[in-house]
């Protein structure tokens, strides 16, 4: 297949299912911070629902997916990434958690939530964006 065609339907394919994302966030209201916090306090289980959900699907698709095809639709082969855990996945797995729970805001609920005028999210982006460019200075040095 040629690059650039694989290269389209990739874009294309990802732009959907961004917008299937989006749309079942903002759906399922997980875009609304308080809603997530009520999930952080055992308060309200409908963000597990929604996590269960993409396991199901990630689970089947890239479980079957292999066992029933050759290669994928747009590209050469399936592609593995392997487990590492360390200091650093620690660490930042914590920092994650620690920002979450103080302020109910996920990256990609929050970009979805934009969607949905909530512009206060902009806000949690910015710190996002901030701590990742910190680290990313970090490791730099």
């Amino acid at each position: 297949m040629n690059a650039v065609i694989q290269h389209f339907g990739r874009s294309v394919s990802t732009l959907i299912a961004g917008m299937l994302f989006g749309f079942g966030l903002s759906y399922a209201t997980m875009v609304r911070p308080e809603v997530v916090l009520s999930f952080l306090r055992f308060q309200d289980w409908g963000l597990m629902l929604v996590m269960g959900g993409a396991v199901v699907v990630v689970l089947v698709t890239y479980k079957l997916a292999p066992r029933l095809m050759r290669k994928p639709v747009l590209d050469d082969h399936f592609h593995t990434h392997p487990s590492v855990w360390n200091r650093d996945t620690a660490v930042g797995a914590a920092l994650f958690g620690i920002g979450w729970g103080l302020c109910g805001v996920c990256p990609g609920p929050a970009i979805a939530g934009l969607g949905t005028g909530n512009v206060d999210l902009l806000w949690a982006l910015a710190g996002i964006a901030t701590g990742a460019l910190a680290q990313g200075l970090r490791a730099k040095a």
